[in-house]
């Protein structure tokens, strides 16, 4: 019976945590302290996992199919710059809004983004406010 009761409560403690966690966030973007700056990158939109295990992996190769594999897995999705830096997509809001369905059509594409970027010992993210696909940049499917 204890057990139960133990139970009931952690779930109205759940529930009341879930309910407060919905609810509006104050936390603005424009006051909060961060490391931001105005930038303009480009680089392969791709999933996160195989340049972060993969050292050798360039914002020109990859295969495509695998890239859509891990981000179907639930992969995050990154842009990959020549340079080797990963920039993770943000939204604008809190709580953050998934970047999935804008970044869709540009997987497996090279890239211009503008936005602001914040950066966090060495974490990289980026709202985009503009992006477009850059048509000179080939990029190679290993998988063709």
């Amino acid at each position: 019976m204890k057990l139960l009761r133990l139970a009931a409560a952690i779930g109205v403690g759940v529930a009341a945590i879930g309910a407060v966690s919905r609810g509006a966030q104050h936390t603005s973007m424009e006051n909060a302290r961060a490391n931001r700056s105005k930038v303009t990158i480009e680089g392969l939109v791709r999933d996160v996992a195989c340049p972060i295990q993969n050292l050798d992996g360039k914002a020109t190769d990859m295969s495509l199919k695998c890239v859509t594999d891990c981000l179907k897995g639930g992969s995050p999705i990154a842009i990959l710059t020549k340079d080797g830096d990963l920039y993770l997509p943000i939204s604008d809001k809190m709580p953050d809004i998934d970047q999935r369905e804008k970044l869709a059509p540009f997987v497996g594409k090279y890239v211009r983004a503008t936005g602001i970027a914040f950066e966090r010992k060495g974490m990289r993210a980026i709202v985009i406010a503009e992006i477009a696909e850059v048509k000179d940049v080939n990029v190679r499917d290993e998988g063709e």
